[in-house]
């Protein structure tokens, strides 16, 4: 229940668009019956948003500094693969299927109804967070403290993790996930006692027990070996304090 009340926005949103591609029929599906029609189009959607929801936590840790728009093209390229695999196993299921020579055309197809959808999801994601950020106004008057579960109130807070349009206190004894702004949960903390080390994370010092560096990035592990990424953005912030 918890995964569905957490999902509702996507699930709604598969179904939807799934039944706007079976009225728009393109790519001449208007041949099959409208039940199938709707079950093709709404599976591809469920398979499209379920491979971007493994592939963005992916990115974000990755390639935190893209640029929307970078981001969004890798987004709909990378998701385009498992959907373009899946419609040529539907087409393979109930007729000859395609030549191997017209995969990188069915490819291309897909990838104009992804990069649509990909669009259509970054503008609902922005509109979602600025509601999510006018609702978040009314918590900033509590501290971060208040906000987390009473066991874990007195634990000492290793790390903040932005969750989308959530933060997740990583403590010693837990973590909790909260309705609160990672900005505004930063500044209730005591300063000096950590630092931002990517836009979606904040890590107290006293947490690092490793660095590890490669490929031009770092990360750090703390005690309750959880792993936190460090961006190119904060990197030079974290070394002149001496974190590595």
């Amino acid at each position: 229940m918890n995964w569905l009340r957490k999902n509702r926005s996507e699930i709604v949103s598969v179904l939807v668009i799934g039944a706007f591609m079976t009225v728009l029929a393109p790519y001449d599906t208007d041949q099959l019956p409208l039940w199938l029609r709707y079950f093709y189009w709404t599976i591809l959607m469920a398979v499209g948003w379920g491979s971007a929801s493994l592939i963005q936590p992916f990115m974000r840790k990755h390639a935190p500094d893209l640029p929307d728009w970078a981001h969004m093209l890798a987004l709909s390229l990378s998701v385009s693969i498992p959907v373009t695999a899946g419609v040529v196993l539907i087409q393979g299921a109930w007729g000859p299927g395609f030549p191997l020579s017209a995969v990188p055309v069915v490819f291309g197809l897909v990838w104009v109804i992804s990069a649509g959808v990909t669009v259509i999801g970054w503008l609902t994601s922005r509109k979602q967070e600025a509601e999510r950020a006018d609702e978040a106004e009314a918590t900033v008057g509590s501290s971060l403290l208040d906000l987390l579960p009473i066991g874990l109130r007195s634990s000492p807070i290793l790390a903040l993790e932005s969750e989308d349009h959530y933060l997740r206190v990583h403590c010693e004894g837990g973590d909790a996930l909260i309705l609160m702004r990672l900005r505004d949960a930063i500044a209730a903390l005591p300063d000096g006692t950590g630092e931002q080390t990517h836009r979606s994370w904040w890590v107290a010092k006293a947490a690092v027990v490793e660095v590890e560096r490669g490929q031009g990035r770092a990360q750090l592990t703390l005690k309750n070996d959880i792993t936190a990424p460090v961006s190119r953005t904060y990197a030079p912030k974290l070394r002149e304090a001496g974190w590595y």
